[in-house]
C-alpha cells in the first residue's frame, strides 16, 4: 500500500490488464498521475469528479485522452478500477463487494456485452428464392441451448458468481462466447463458470472451487475499506510494482500471488513428508516459497539456517532465492538455505574429504568415459548409455556395495531382462568404470550424491543412537559419547522443501531424508511427474519417505491459456505417469481461465527453410505495432545445442539477436532466446516457438532404433521425450508456434493442423 501526504491508492487486479494494453504514452503518464494523485487528489490537473448518479465511483484526468476511475473506499483511500478513454467514462459498470469471498468486484458491462454478446456473427440476409411451403414446426432448427441453463440464479450466485453478470450468463450458448465473458469477468466467477463448463457437479464446483476462497467471517457489502484487505481483492500496492508492470509488458503478480484455495496447503500442519502436484502452471513453485515462509515465521528467534530450500539444478535455485527475496526480503532469506540438490551433496562430500580436488563431470561426459573404455577393452556387445543408466539407476541408485548385492538388485522399469552371467559382467566393467574415473581424478554428479547419502546416513544412526543412549539415561546426555562422536551432532535441518521433485535422483531423496528428523513439517515436496525431463523415476516410499495420505494436486493453470493447455494434454497422449510412490497420476481437471489463440503450426521443406521462417515471423511480430513485444520475451527452444546456434546466425544474418540460453541461463541482457527444451525447464515466455520438432529429432532417432532391440527402454525413453516437448510447449503465456521441417513428430498427430 502506498501513502503519500495521507493518501492511499491501489490499483485493482483486473486493471492491470487493461492498462497493459494502453499506449505507451498513457502508461507513462499512467505513472505520473499516480504520483500527483498521492500528492493531492484534490489538484486542478487531475479534474478529480465525481460520476453522476454514483456515490463512490470518481473520475480524474491522466492525460487529454484518459482518464481513471476510481472507487472512495474512504476519506483518503482510493483504489484505480479502470482507465478509459474519456468518451468511454461513462459506459455501464457495476462493482460491489462478493457476498462470498468479500473482495472487491468490478465489471464493465458496456465492454462485456460488446465483446461477448455481439460475437454472434450477423444472419446472412436472405435471397430470392421461389416460394416454397414452410416446413412443419417440429421440422424447425432448435434455438442453441444456453450453457448454464441447467443451474438457478441462486446456486451461481451461490457458488461466488459476481451478480450482475448473471443475466449475461444466461444468454451464453458457446464455449467462445463464455471464454470471451471470462476474459473480463471477476477471477473466482471465470473459475466456476470453467468447472461447471467442464463437467464438475455443483457440490464439488462449492467444495473445490469456492469454499477455499470464502471470507471466514460474514460479508458486511458496505465495508470497502475491509472488502479492500481481504485476500480475495487482488491490488497493486506499491510504486515499485507498478513501475515495473509498465516497463516489462507484465504483472508478473503471479509469481508471488498466493490463491487463497492454495493458502490451505501451505499452512497446514502436515504429521510427516507432504506432496503437492499439478500441471506447469499451477502455482506449485508459489506454493513452494509461501511453505518456506509459513515455516519460518514459526521458528524461534535465531541467526542459523534451519529451512532448507532446494530443486534439482543451478539456474531454478537461483530464480527461486530471487523470488523468495521479493517475498519476504533479506529477513526471510536469513532463515534459509536455498541450494540445488547436486551442489548440496557436493559440500556434503568436501567437508568429509577436505582434501578431495575431483572434477566433478556431467552424464554426456560420463557416457563417453563409458565409451572410451569400452573401445580400450575391445568391448563392442554392449551399449555405453545402457551401462551408465545400470550403474546410476541401480548400482549408485539402490546403493549396490557388492556384487552378490547386485545379483539380488531389483531392475523394475530398467527394460529387458538380464541373466546371471550378464550380471557380473556388467559388475566387472562397472568396477573398471569406477577405477579409470578415480585414476583421472573425476566423479560423476551420481557418485556424488551416493557418497553424500551415505555419510548423512551414517550421521543419521550416530544421531539417533545418541538419542536411544539418552532416553535409557532418563533424558540425560553422556558426554564421553558425544565427544567421541566428534562434536554436538544435530540434524542440518528442521525442514527442507523441494521444488522440481520428480527430476531428483534416488540418492538424493537418502541425503534429504538424513538431514531432517522424521517428525511433522519434516518435508515438503512439490513437482509433476508429467514434466519428468531426466531418468530419476523413483518410488518415495521405499526410501523412507512416505507421502501417503498427505498429497493434494493443483488444477488450475494460471499461465497458460486453454488452447496453449489442449494441446499440451494432445502431446501426452495416452501415457500413463506415476505420482512419485508406486501409483499412477493424471491431469484430469487441469484447465485454465485464460483463452488466447489456437497454436501456430508451421511445416517447412527442410531446415535451412524453417530458420528463414521462423526469422520472417518474427520480424512480422515486429512490424505490426499490436504485435511488437521485447525480444526478451521471446523464446525458441530446438531439439540439439547444434540446431541453437545455426538458428541464432540465422536470426542474426536478419538483424534479429540471439542470446543462447546456457547452464548459468541467458548469455546477455537482450534479445530473442534460444536453447534445447532442457534448458527451458522452469522459465517461461509470452511467445514460446518450438522449432525442428521433426521425426528423427523428437523423439531422436536413437529412441526410435530401440523399438525392437528393447522395448521397454524404448516406451521409457519415449516417454521422457514427450515429457520434454510437454514442458517447452507449457513455457508459453499467450502465444505457441510449432515448426518442422520434413515429417512432423508423432507426438504431434494429434493437434490440429
Amino acid at each position: 500500500m502506498t501513502r503519500t501526504g495521507g493518501v492511499t491508492l491501489r490499483l485493482l487486479d483486473k486493471a492491470d490488464k487493461e492498462i497493459l494494453r494502453l499506449p505507451r504514452t498513457v502508461k507513462g503518464a499512467l505513472f505520473d498521475f499516480q504520483h500527483k494523485f498521492k500528492e493531492n487528489p484534490r489538484t486542478p490537473g487531475l479534474k478529480l469528479k465525481q460520476l453522476k448518479g454514483d456515490s463512490r465511483i470518481w473520475s480524474a484526468r491522466i492525460n487529454d485522452e484518459y482518464r481513471a476511475l476510481l472507487l472512495r473506499l474512504a476519506e483518503d483511500d482510493w483504489l484505480i478500477v479502470s482507465v478509459k478513454h474519456r468518451k468511454e467514462v461513462y459506459d455501464r459498470l457495476a462493482y460491489g463487494i462478493n457476498t462470498v469471498t468479500g473482495g472487491i468486484e468490478y465489471v464493465d458491462l458496456q465492454v462485456v456485452e460488446d465483446s461477448v454478446l455481439r460475437r454472434i456473427p450477423p444472419q446472412e440476409p436472405p435471397t430470392a428464392a421461389p416460394a416454397v411451403p414452410a416446413p412443419p414446426a417440429e421440422a424447425q432448427p432448435l434455438a442453441p441451448e444456453p450453457l448454464f441453463a441447467t443451474w438457478t440464479d441462486g446456486q451461481l450466485i451461490e457458488l461466488g458468481v459476481a451478480e450482475p453478470l448473471v443475466p449475461v450468463i444466461r444468454s451464453l450458448t458457446t464455449d467462445e462466447q463464455l471464454l470471451g465473458l471470462i476474459e473480463y469477468a471477476p477471477q473466482l466467477t471465470g473459475e466456476v463458470l470453467l468447472a461447471l463448463y467442464d463437467g464438475k457437479p455443483f457440490e464439488e464446483v462449492r467444495d473445490e472451487v469456492t469454499a477455499p476462497v470464502a471470507a471466514p467471517e460474514p460479508v458486511d457489502t458496505e465495508d470497502f475499506q475491509t472488502a479492500a484487505e481481504r485476500p480475495a481483492t487482488v491490488v497493486t500496492t506499491s510504486d515499485d510494482a507498478l513501475r515495473e508492470a509498465l516497463e516489462a509488458g507484465d504483472f508478473g503478480r503471479w509469481k508471488v500471488f498466493l490463491h487463497p484455495a492454495q493458502s490451505k496447503l501451505v499452512e497446514r500442519r502436515y504429521s510427516g513428508p507432504a506432496r503437492v502436484g499439478g500441471g506447469p502452471g499451477t502455482g506449485k513453485t508459489i506454493v513452494a516459497l509461501h511453505r518456506v515462509r509459513h515455516l519460518v515465521s514459526q521458528l524461534p528467534p535465531g541467526h542459523n539456517k534451519p529451512v532448507l530450500l532446494t530443486t534439482y539444478n543451478k539456474n531454478l535455485a537461483a530464480d527461486l532465492r530471487s523470488r523468495l527475496l521479493e517475498l519476504g526480503g533479506e529477513q526471510l532469506l536469513s532463515r534459509v538455505e536455498v541450494s540445488h540438490v547436486d551442489q548440496l551433496a557436493l559440500r556434503v562430500v568436501r567437508e568429509a574429504e577436505p582434501g578431495s580436488r575431483k572434477q566433478t563431470i556431467d552424464d554426456s561426459q560420463a557416457v563417453r568415459e563409458w565409451r572410451a573404455m569400452l573401445d580400450e577393452l575391445g568391448e563392442s556387445g554392449w551399449d555405453a548409455e545402457f551401462l551408465h543408466d545400470e550403474w546410476t539407476q541401480v548400482i549408485l541408485g539402490q546403493a549396490v556395495g557388492t556384487r552378490t548385492d547386485y545379483f539380488r538388485a531389483r531392475r523394475a522399469g530398467r527394460g529387458k531382462n538380464i541373466g546371471r552371467a550378464e550380471r557380473a559382467a556388467i559388475w566387472q566393467l562397472a568396477e573398471h568404470f569406477a577405477q579409470r574415473l578415480d585414476r583421472l581424478g573425476r566423479q560423476t554428479w551420481d557418485q556424488v550424491a551416493e557418497r553424500a547419502a551415505r555419510l548423512e546416513i551414517g550421521r543419521e544412526q550416530r544421531i539417533r543412537a545418541i538419542e536411544r543412549q539418552r532416553e535409557e539415561a532418563g533424558g540425560l546426555d553422556n558426554i564421553h559419547l558425544q565427544d567421541g562422536s566428534g562434536g554436538w551432532l544435530r540434524y542440518r535441518y528442521r525442514h527442507i522443501v523441494v521444488d522440481e521433485a520428480q527430476d531428483l535422483r534416488p540418492a538424493h531423496w537418502k541425503m534429504l531424508r538424513a538431514m531432517t528428523a522424521r517428525d511433522s513439517d519434516d518435508l515438503f515436496l512439490v513437482g509433476d511427474t508429467h514434466q519428468r525431463i531426466y531418468k530419476n523415476q523413483v518410488t518415495l516410499g521405499s526410501l523412507g519417505i512416505n507421502i501417503r495420505g498427505r498429497s493434494a494436486k493443483l488444477s488450475l493453470s494460471y499461465r497458460t491459456t486453454r488452447q496453449i493447455l489442449r494441446s499440451a494434454l494432445e502431446v501426452l497422449g495416452e501415457e500413463t505417469y506415476d505420482d512419485l510412490d508406486g501409483n499412477s497420476e493424471t491431469l484430469a481437471g487441469y484447465r485454465s481461465v485464460l483463452n488466447g489463440s489456437t497454436p501456430g503450426m508451421h511445416p517447412c521443406t527442410d531446415w535451412q527453410t524453417e530458420r528463414e521462417a521462423i526469422a520472417a515471423h518474427i520480424l512480422a511480430w515486429d512490424t505490426h505495432p499490436d504485435e511488437r513485444i521485447a525480444h526478451e520475451q521471446i523464446a525458441i527452444c530446438v531439439p540439439t545445442n547444434a540446431m541453437a546456434s545455426e538458428l541464432g546466425n540465422t536470426l542474426g544474418e536478419h538483424g534479429i539477436r540471439a542470446l543462447e540460453i546456457g547452464a548459468d541461463g541467458a548469455r546477455g541482457d537482450s534479445g530473442v532466446h534460444i536453447g534445447t527444451m532442457f534448458r527451458f525447464k522452469g522459465l517461461e515466455y509470452q511467445r514460446m516457438i518450438i522449432a525442428g520438432v521433426s521425426d528423427g529429432l523428437v523423439p531422436r532417432e536413437q529412441v526410435n532404433q530401440l523399438r525392437q532391440v528393447d522395448p521397454a527402454r524404448h516406451r521409457r525413453e519415449l516417454q521422457r521425450a514427450r515429457s520434454l516437448l510437454f514442458v517447452a510447449v507449457t513455457r508459453a503465456r499467450d502465444s505457441l508456434d510449432i515448426f518442422w521441417h520434413g515429417t512432423p513428430s508423432p507426438f504431434l498427430h494429434r493437434l490440429p493442423s
